[in-house]
């Protein structure tokens, strides 16, 4: 089993070593510091296993965790207990909450080394589980703060954009295209995911196909006998539906 370790402390970083000691089958392949070595490394190196800390600099172990999808498993290591049930989103294998025993890192340990190893009826039921606890952390998510900024991953590049500077969101099938400050950038994410996790009193959704940031909607005008288009800031225009007229009339007035 090839691991990789990801925390900014180096004495954490340590104690995850040593207790993979005792684990023979075990090969460290790298260690990093902070989220952007974590993405690089899981995607040059590709291991089975990605041990995250949470709260890091750069990116945290959830956009670790989302940039590197299906690339490896994860489990995070961290002081915090409130992202307990955020975490079993992203499919975390298990989740140690610092300080824990060697007891405590052999038992996710095994957990691991079972999962990999499992068929597919085992699998599916584990699936199965894993969509009931992301639906429970979806509807925390929604009791929780909104999402300060959108990291994107475009190749071999990571792209963080703070949720203000984002102008509009239009909808591509499963994908949503990102336009910020000029430039447009594609996410694998549909927009009604990304619209319950954004502020509701800034980000408004006047189509079916767009989402709109209100601070960059200059006005609105008609396009036709029963249509109305958003003209922004920059001179571009977006439709809008009637739901979205209604919508974007009782915030203007």
């Amino acid at each position: 089993m090839r691991i990789i370790i990801v925390d900014d402390e180096m004495l954490a970083r340590s104690v995850v070593r040593e207790y993979l000691e005792p684990h023979p089958d075990v090969e460290v392949v790298a260690e990093c510091a902070n989220g952007f070595e974590a993405v690089k490394a899981i995607t040059e190196l590709g291991p089975d296993l990605a041990i995250l800390d949470i709260q890091m600099p750069k990116l945290d172990g959830f956009e670790v965790a989302e940039l590197v999808a299906g690339k490896c498993r994860i489990m995070f290591a961290t002081a915090f207990d409130q992202y307990a049930i955020k975490a079993f989103e992203y499919r975390a294998l298990d989740y140690l909450l610092k300080p824990f025993s060697q007891e405590r890192f052999d038992q996710a340990i095994s957990h691991v080394r079972a999962t990999l190893g499992q068929g597919d009826a085992a699998k599916a039921q584990q699936e199965a589980t894993q969509d009931v606890v992301r639906e429970a952390a979806r509807d925390a998510a929604a009791r929780g703060k909104p999402l300060g900024r959108v990291v994107i991953r475009d190749g071999a590049k990571v792209h963080v954009i703070a949720s203000e500077k984002i102008d509009y969101i239009e909808a591509q099938d499963d994908y949503v295209q990102i336009h910020t400050e000029g430039k447009s950038y594609l996410k694998n994410q549909r927009l009604s995911d990304l619209e319950g996790q954004l502020d509701a009193d800034k980000f408004l959704r006047i189509h079916r196909s767009y989402l709109l940031n209100l601070e960059c909607l200059a006005r609105i005008e008609q396009a036709g006998k029963d249509s109305h288009v958003a003209v922004l800031k920059d001179g571009g225009k977006l439709p809008i539906s009637r739901s979205g007229y209604q919508k974007v009339r009782s915030v203007i007035q």
